[in-house]
This record gives C-alpha cells, structure tokens and sequence, in this order.
C-alpha cells in the first residue's frame, strides 16, 4: 500500500512539470500583451502602475482609468460651422443699467437708507443720497445778499397788494390782479435762492438693480460736476461687447457664445454699430440666462459662428492639452489600457466644443475628461 502511494505522488509531480513546459495546441499569442509589471513591484505578478512607455504613449490600467475618472468619446468628421474668435468685455445691458452723476460741485450726504455700498439693491427713483451745494465765500455772500434784496421787494410787493385791496372796486381790477402777480414772482424767486444756500439735491437711482461702484464716496465728501458717483446694474441683464475688425461678419454671423474663464454664456446677437472704433467695428450680445457668474468689464472670449462650413471633427474643449513648446494636442485611446498623444490643429466652434480640423481620424476615441491628467505622467 506504502508503495503504492509514493507511485501516485511521483506520477502526479511529473505530470505537473510536465504541464508547466509543454505548449500543447493552446494559443499564446496574447502573451505579448500581458500587462507588463510595475516598476519596482516587489511580488511579482502585482497589477502594473501607471507608466510612460518609450514612444511617447500611456499604459494606464484600468483600475487607475477609473480613478482618474478617464472618460472618452469616439468622433465623427463632418461638415461644421466656421467661427471667428473675437475679444469682449462685460457691460451693463443699458436698457437696465444706470449711473449717478453730480449735477454740481457739491458735499454727498447720507440717503435715508444711509451711504449705499456695492452690492445693495436700490429701486428705480430712490433717494440713494443727497447732494448739498458748496459755494466760496465770495459766492455766499452774493447770494445772501440777493436773497435779502429779493425779501425787501417781496416786503414792498406785498404792502401794495394789501392796499390795493383795500381800494378794490375805486382802482381797476387789473392793477390789482398785476400786482399780486409781481408779489408771487418774488415769492419764488426768494424760494429759488433760499434753496440754492441751504437745501440739497436728491440723489436717485435712474434704474432698479444693485449698486456696482460707489467710488469709495463717504459722507461729507466734496464732488466735482459730472462726477460718477453710484452706478446701477442688473445682474439678471447683462451685455457683452466685442470688437470685429471684418466689417461684414455681422450679415454671415448665425450664433454666438462666450468664454469667461471656464464658464460658457449663451449669447443673442443685437446689432452692429456703423462706425468703426479703434479700427474695428463693435458688436453687441446679450448674455441669455440669469445664472451668468461675470462682472461687469471683465473680459470674455467671445465665438461667433457664421454661415461658412469647414470639415472636422467636434470635441468638447475639455479634450484639448498642450505638450512640448505649447503645441494643442488630445489624447486617444488606442487599446484597452494605452493611450496616445496626437497633435491637432483646431478651432473654436463654441464656447464649450472645439472643430479638429487636422490630427485625427473617424472612429478615434478621444478622451474628453481626464486629459489633463494624463499629460501630467512623466
């Protein structure tokens, strides 16, 4: 039995040795693609890490394509709409916006809601502040002295109406009706004069809206003429302006949108000024949508797309990285766990997608989130 025993476990370990060398009619093609080891992995058979391989591609397995959350998206080339990049800027939309101006030289005194700040929401017609006039002493003292001039005929005015009442019926009614009209011109013209010594100047708000700029204005402070003192924006309705040095973009233009940063707008195109300015021609959009985070000058990209078509291929602007000496590349998914860095030549199609004109082809499997990370492996 013994004997026995020690045959079975000889037959079973050279049929093991056996099984480890021979090839048999099994298929080992795929060997050659087996994932290769990470470098300085201590056991051998551990998963690879992510690497630079000798030709410029990625290997990234699986589970770190999950992680670094790589997303992809196969293209198609076809016909899309050419567009021109223009440079804009924010502005208040001026059927919604308004500024204060000082009408005089004056002192800026607390509205009843006191000094408004940037940020506040006014109402159309509110007093935001009060304005009160400041004059040199030559100037006071002329003043003062036409209103004292101005009370003594209101005196003598005055006198004379009450005795030609008196006499009502013995002198012609005209005379009396004349001088009580004199006595009442110098009414208000006292009333003007007065005014202009001691009273002060409401301060409205031309449009509803918030504050965007008080110009660090305090109480008591003394203003110029024609000084901006507050200015009024809608935030809900803004405007962008670009400059378009093609004079005729305006008639090809189909669509437009606008880059802030990493924010998109959706744009309505208004209309096209007729003189040029600074050697272009102003354009004027409308940012469509209340939940735009822009400011009122802050600069903007803006796309324009017109009526002409060129072929390539759409992609979203996410896609696009820079690598070497700041060429625009994306990256394409070439197999299962490798990645290839391609060079393209693009152009804006809006303000989230972008037309590949050169670079790739139809089918390619364009990673569209993720491809920053990627170009950050060394």
């Amino acid at each position: 039995m013994k004997s026995l025993q020690v045959m079975l476990a000889a037959t079973t370990l050279a049929l093991a040795a056996a099984g480890v060398q021979a090839h048999g009619d099994e298929d080992h093609s795929q060997d050659a693609k087996k994932t290769p080891a990470a470098p300085g992995s201590a056991t051998p058979g551990a998963p690879a890490a992510l690497q630079r391989l000798a030709d410029g591609s990625l290997f990234v397995p699986k589970p770190v394509q999950r992680q670094l959350g790589i997303r992809t998206l196969p293209v198609r080339i076809g016909d899309l709409a050419a567009t021109v990049e223009l440079n804009g800027k924010v502005i208040a939309d001026p059927d919604s916006g308004g500024r204060v101006q000082a009408a005089f030289s004056g002192s800026v005194m607390p509205g009843p809601k006191g000094m408004p700040v940037p940020g506040r929401k006014v109402a159309k017609g509110e007093v935001l502040a009060w304005l009160r006039p400041v004059a040199s002493a030559i100037e006071r003292g002329n003043q003062k002295s036409q209103l004292a001039e101005l009370e003594a005929q209101l005196a003598i005015a005055d006198g004379r109406v009450k005795r030609l009442e008196q006499l009502e019926g013995a002198v012609p009614q005209k005379e009396i009706e004349a001088a009580r009209i004199e006595r009442d011109a110098l009414t208000k013209r006292r009333g003007f004069v007065g005014a202009s010594i001691d009273s002060a100047e409401p301060l409205l708000a031309p449009a509803a809206g918030v504050v965007s700029a008080s110009h660090h204005l305090v109480a008591g402070q003394i203003v110029d003429a024609r000084e901006v003192l507050f200015e009024i924006v809608d935030p809900a309705r803004l405007a962008v302006e670009a400059l378009a040095y093609d004079p005729g973009i305006g008639a090809t233009l189909v669509s437009a949108s606008a880059l802030a940063g990493q924010s998109a707008l959706e744009l309505k195109f208004v209309g096209a000024g007729r003189q040029l300015r600074e050697q272009a021609l102003p354009l004027l959009f409308r940012i469509v949508g209340t939940n735009s985070m822009v400011a009122v000058g802050q600069p903007v990209t803006v796309v324009v797309r017109t009526a002409h078509e060129i072929k390539g291929a759409a992609v979203p602007r996410a896609a696009l990285t820079k690598v070497g000496a700041g060429e625009t590349a994306v990256w394409v998914h070439t197999e299962a766990e490798r990645f290839a860095i391609r060079r393209v030549r693009h152009q804006a199609l809006d303000a989230a997608n972008v037309a590949i004109a050169e670079g790739l082809h139809e089918g390619d499997r364009v990673v569209v989130e993720g491809a920053g990370l990627l170009s950050q492996v060394r």
